[in-house]
Order: structure tokens, then C-alpha cells, then sequence
């Protein structure tokens, strides 16, 4: 009876990896239940049930992306959840779980440590607790400071919700890179708007930076040094800021549906702006439907690469995308190396780099070919739309509520992906992974 046991227990028993994807899925199915539910609605109908998962989808997975207007079709519960929903996704649900733990004073097991190290991706169980206290500690820090200086600046602000409110909603939803907001038009009213601008870039940036890159400038006045990783995120971090910023500036300056209207101080604001947002926020003070071709490809290319590891963003992620240029840099000078900072890069994390890459080319490619087939739109928006899904970003040329219901599933599908990460999922649903037995004689193929 016990041996019987035993082999039930192992044949049901999941991976970190299982229990994450199935802790998003919970999650998002609770979440589409309750804005269902005719207490969430603005109206007298409910939301519908394509509608109500969409939401809760787009929220859990931090993404953005809208098929109602959440300001005016969800009511107060309905926004509440969604509030919920994408602080639950920005921390991520092993995190969150954590937290409730602590408050009860439990202790965390090997297990919960095993799955905290899958959602957070980091090579050992050594001082997770820690860092799961530090994100805590910093998410609560951030979203604080950030509901402060807005209240300070909408306490006067005539609207259909408290300003307390709008401003905590708002927070959250920018720390978390969620892009989700009350207004209509995003943050379109604020576009030169000094004040509100550096207030949600603030929460942006340091949402999208890395959990892992927070604790070490935090401790950084005792330690005294930064980690590889950090300081490649921080490099990389500003290169594609500049770069960006540059970018949008000099292809929407004579665009008169975007920058051209506003003063210096207004254009290089709003390309900031877009330059950060773009990097898995979904906030936009510019239409985006408006911009240049140009500027959609550039702002495609900021999205795909995406915030950095541990953080709320999403996307390959900036370190991926570094050591990826990095090792093409390297091998076409002819160096079988790759040396950063006078440290090597080992081939498992290269190796593991270039997986990312292309199971995310495969999964977009797939899915814009049939969006492409069910949605008869432009393709440069079709492919935008793809992925602001995949990086989890919510930023839209405008077509979003209008797609058809296979086109909803299809960026339902593509935010979870985005959301959980390549790699992580495809693990998950491998079975019986096995190290390798057995090496064979090396050969070679000609290739390029």
C-alpha cells in the first residue's frame, strides 16, 4: 500500500516549472469569474465571458492590452480586481504567496524555495527568502511613494473616482508595468506634463529594472560592488533609453499627429517617454496609431527585447539581447569566447540564450500568421499587436477591441506565453527530461 503511494505520489508530482504555469492559469481563471460576475460591470449587462478573460489575462500576465475601456466599463469592483489581478502578475504568484506566509509567520519549505527560484530564475535556492522579502520591501516602497506624488498632483482632479484611488490604481499599475489606466486616452492629457512624467518613469524604470539589480544598489554602500548582471542590465538599460529616445525623436519631428505640435522640452519628453514605456509599460502619452511606420518598427524592436530578469516586464529581456549581440560581436572577430567585463560568459547561459531567441521568433511567427489570416488589418499593425502581447506591454495602433474572437484568443495565448517566458513554459511541458549518456564523435555541417 505504501509502495503504491509512493508511485502515485510521483506520477502526480509537478515541476516548479508545472506549478507556476498552473498558478497564472488559477489565477486568471478566478480573475475572468469575478469580472463576469454582474457586480464588475459599469453597465447593466455583464462583461462578457471573451471579455472578462481577456482582462483578466491581460492583467495576471501585466500586459495592457484592452478590449473595454476600464475607466468607464468596469465598475468600481471590476477595477479593483484588475488592480489585484496585475499586482498578483507584477510580483508573480510564488512571491505573493510568499508574502502571505511571512505574515502568518510560517516557514517557507524547500519546495516553495525550488518554485521561488523558477519564478524569479535564479541559479540557486540560496537567499531566496531574502530576496523575496527585498521585492516586497521595495514593491510597497515604490508603489508608496508613487501614490503620494500623484494624489499630491490630482488631489483637485475632477473625475468619477476618488484621487486617492486614481492615484494607488495608477501606481501599481506603472510599477508593475502593466500599463493598464482609468483615462481613456492612457496618458495622452499629460503628454508635457514634466511632473507626471518623471513620476511614472520613475516607477517604470525601477518596475522594469530587476528585482535583483534593486537589493544590490540598496546594498551597495556596504558591499561596495555590482554583480555581472548588474551591470549589464544597467548598461543596457540606458544604451536602449538613449538609443530609443533618439530614435522616435528623429523619425516623429516633423509628424504633426504626435511630437511636431509640442516645444523641444515637450518632443524630447514625450520620446522619453515612449522610449521607457515601450520596454513592457503600455503607458503611451502619444497616439500610437498615429506614429510613423518608422517609429512602430523601432518601437517593436524596444518591446521585444523587453525590461530585465526579476523585474515586472517582459520580453527576451536586456541581458538576453546583450550576451546574444555580444556573441555575435565575438564570433565575427573570430573569438570562440564570449568575456564581458573580464568575466566569462558560460556556453550554458549562451546556449540557453539563443533558446529563448528562437522559441520566441517561432511562437511570433506562428501567431502573426494567423492573426494575419483571421484579421484584416495592416500587417505593420498586426505585428505590433503581436508583440505588445508577447513583451507584455499594452501598447496598441487601436485595433485591440476590434478583433475578431479567434484574434482575442490568439493574444490571449501570446500574453501568457510572454508573460510565463519562453523557456519556462516549454520546459513545463516537457516530460522525463533526461541528462545526457551518451556523447558521439564530432562533426561538421556547413552552414550561412
Amino acid at each position: 500500500m505504501n509502495s503504491e503511494h509512493f508511485s502515485l505520489r510521483k506520477k502526480i508530482d509537478l515541476s516548479p516549472n508545472q506549478i507556476l504555469v498552473l498558478g497564472f492559469l488559477f489565477t486568471i481563471i478566478i480573475g475572468t469569474f469575478l469580472l463576469h460576475f454582474d457586480g464588475a460591470s459599469a453597465g447593466e449587462e455583464p462583461i462578457e465571458w471573451i471579455d472578462a478573460l481577456f482582462t483578466a489575462t491581460s492583467a495576471t500576465c501585466v500586459t495592457g492590452l484592452i478590449v473595454l475601456d476600464t475607466g468607464s466599463d468596469f465598475s468600481l469592483f471590476g477595477q479593483w480586481v484588475i488592480l489585484i489581478l496585475f499586482q498578483i502578475g507584477g510580483l508573480g504568484i510564488m512571491t505573493f504567496s510568499t508574502m502571505f506566509a511571512f505574515l502568518l509567520g510560517k516557514k517557507i519549505s524547500l519546495r516553495q524555495r525550488l518554485i521561488i527560484q523558477e519564478s524569479l530564475n535564479q541559479f540557486s535556492i540560496g537567499g531566496l527568502v531574502r530576496l523575496a522579502k527585498y521585492i516586497l520591501l521595495f514593491t510597497f516602497f515604490f508603489e508608496g511613494l508613487g501614490t503620494l506624488f500623484l494624489y499630491l498632483n490630482w488631489h483637485q482632479f475632477s473625475s468619477n473616482h476618488s484621487s486617492l484611488f486614481l492615484s494607488f490604481f495608477h501606481a501599481v499599475s506603472a510599477f508593475c508595468n502593466a500599463g493598464f489606466s482609468l483615462f481613456s486616452d492612457s496618458l495622452q492629457a499629460y503628454t508635457s506634463n514634466t511632473g507626471i512624467n518623471l513620476i511614472f518613469l520613475i516607477l517604470i524604470i525601477f518596475g522594469g529594472i530587476g528585482f535583483l539589480v534593486l537589493v544590490e544598489f540598496f546594498e551597495y554602500p556596504k558591499r561596495k560592488r555590482l554583480s555581472l548582471h548588474s551591470k549589464l542590465v544597467i548598461v543596457t538599460t540606458i544604451i536602449l533609453l538613449v538609443l530609443g529616445t533618439v530614435g522616435i525623436l528623429l523619425l516623429e519631428n516633423q509628424n504633426l499627429d504626435t511630437i511636431q505640435p509640442y516645444s523641444l522640452k515637450g518632443r524630447l519628453l514625450s520620446s522619453f517617454f515612449q522610449s521607457a514605456t515601450a520596454r513592457t509599460a503600455g503607458f503611451n502619452t502619444i497616439p500610437i496609431g498615429l506614429m510613423s511606420n518608422a517609429a512602430l518598427v523601432l518601437l517593436i524592436v524596444l518591446m521585444f527585447i523587453g525590461a530585465s530578469p526579476t523585474s515586472t516586464g517582459g520580453g527576451i529581456k536586456t541581458t538576453t539581447f546583450c550576451i546574444l549581440f555580444l556573441r555575435m560581436y565575438y564570433t565575427l572577430k573570430g573569438r570562440n569566447n564570449l568575456y564581458i567585463y573580464r568575466r566569462q560568459i558560460a556556453d550554458d547561459v549562451v546556449n540557453k540564450a539563443w533558446v529563448i531567441l528562437m522559441l520566441s521568433m517561432s511562437w511570433i511567427t506562428v501567431m502573426t500568421l494567423f492573426l494575419s489570416y483571421f484579421e484584416s488589418v495592416d500587417f505593420i499593425k498586426l505585428f505590433f499587436e503581436i508583440i505588445s502581447a508577447f513583451g507584455t506591454v499594452g501598447l496598441s495602433t487601436g485595433i485591440t477591441r476590434s478583433l475578431s474572437l479567434p484574434g482575442k484568443i490568439i493574444i490571449i495565448l501570446t500574453m501568457f506565453f510572454g508573460r510565463l517566458g519562453p523557456l519556462a513554459l516549454a520546459l513545463s511541458l516537457m516530460i522525463n527530461r533526461q541528462e545526457e549518456s551518451i556523447q558521439y564523435p564530432k562533426d561538421r555541417v556547413m552552414v550561412g
